[in-house]
């Protein structure tokens, strides 16, 4: 049978053509973008906070290469200083001097009004003239008393005179003899007195008690001065204060329990605050055999090897006591912060260390403290970024920025 598409085409069955579905895309999306707004607010609320700080870095004294038993802190001091003041109270009639003057042994400073003091020198000078003048009278007539016992002597002896013109002329000669023998002692007497007031003329000069610097002025022309302090009046208790600039040397309060450390004659390096990069040499001149209660140290006298101009009082500086020869010392770095990057806490002082944009807790053992920085013997080994004046919120590995002028 031939095959009829035609006919087969009309067993065909007609479906309903399908319409599109609407679907529920668009919520989806919009779920979606909600969904991430609220997880970047989560995020940003939630986010680690970088905290601005301010930094510093930890040095090292020295090069770190020798051998350092413990480290310290003191001032430069002078063993000869003085205020010099009058010994008399009186007015000030010049001042030779002026701050940063040198001055030699016994250099004339100032002078005291002395207008008083030479009067009173005027007249046991002329004291003394008188007793001096009688005395020569007594002499002469002593003289005089002398000849006549003799001839009276010689008359007895021819009994022209009686005994008792003999007495009469004794007693004359033994009367001068002994207004002689008081003359003489008050010519003595006049003779201290006028050296007396001397000596006060020469007390109205003041003089440099030793060589040295004058590093203050304390009295102007015109003032009174006294060598008793006046209890809050104006007079004034010295005229200047000078230093004998070649006995400077380094007063340092070690604490009691690192002073087994230090001995007589050991080396100590010194570097001075105003010049960090200068390397001092200095040996240790004694310990003071006593300790302060309240500080719980010992006094270390350290003294320089050799002088210079740049060394003034009342430095401050930073000592290292070396190893002598035979010691087996660990070594210890010098290690100085601001006292201002050290916080306490628990009990224990730490500072904050930043590294890689992120503060870290350092526990550390402080050795001394001088003005505003503290050196350390333990904790930090030199050139680390820190904390200073870091907020009580900072926490181990908070994200930090270093602040910036």
């Amino acid at each position: 049978m031939p095959f009829n598409r035609e006919k087969l085409d009309q067993l065909k069955l007609d479906r309903p053509v399908a319409k599109p579905r609407t679907s529920g895309a668009p919520w989806l999306v919009a779920l979606t973008f909600l969904a991430v707004i609220a997880g970047i607010a989560w995020w940003w609320w939630n986010r680690p906070q970088t905290v601005v700080v301010e930094t510093a870095q930890a040095r090292v004294l020295g090069d770190g290469r020798t051998t350092t038993l413990l480290n310290a802190s003191g001032y430069v001091t002078a063993r000869r200083a003085a205020t010099v003041s009058s010994k008399v109270t009186g007015r000030v009639v010049d001042v030779l001097i002026e701050e940063g003057m040198e001055v030699a042994e016994g250099q004339v400073l100032a002078h005291v009004d002395a207008s008083n003091v030479e009067t009173n020198l005027r007249l046991a000078e002329a004291q003394l003239q008188s007793a001096r003048a009688a005395l020569g009278e007594t002499e002469a007539a002593l003289v005089l008393a002398q000849s006549t016992l003799d001839r009276t002597n010689r008359l007895a002896e021819a009994r022209v005179v009686s005994a008792a013109d003999i007495d009469s002329a004794q007693a004359g000669v033994d009367t001068l003899l002994a207004r002689l023998e008081r003359q003489r002692a008050e010519i003595a007497v006049a003779g201290r007195q006028v050296a007396l007031w001397k000596q006060q003329l020469d007390d109205t000069i003041i003089r440099a008690p030793f060589a040295g610097v004058v590093i203050s002025k304390n009295a102007q022309p015109g003032e009174m001065i006294s060598p008793i302090s006046a209890g809050g009046g104006f007079t004034r208790t010295g005229i200047c204060t000078i230093v004998d600039m070649s006995s400077l040397e380094i007063e340092v309060d070690v604490n009691e329990s690192y002073i087994n450390r230090v001995s007589a004659g050991q080396p100590v390096v010194a570097t001075l605050d105003s010049y960090p990069g200068w390397r001092i040499p200095a040996k240790v001149i004694a310990i003071i055999p006593t300790a302060d209660r309240q500080k719980a140290s010992v006094r270390v006298r350290v003294g320089f090897d050799e002088l210079d101009p740049r060394i003034l009082p009342d430095m401050s500086l930073k000592v290292a006591f070396q190893s002598t020869a035979g010691e087996e010392q660990p070594a210890m770095l010098s290690v100085v912060v601001p006292k201002a990057a050290i916080k306490r806490d628990n009990g224990r002082d730490v500072v904050w260390v930043v590294e890689n944009n992120l503060a870290e807790r350092r526990a550390v053992t402080i050795a001394s403290s001088n003005n505003n920085e503290i050196i350390l013997a333990a904790g930090l080994q030199g050139g680390e970024t820190i904390v200073v004046n870091a907020p009580d919120s900072l926490t181990d590995g908070a994200r930090v920025k270093e602040k910036t002028e």
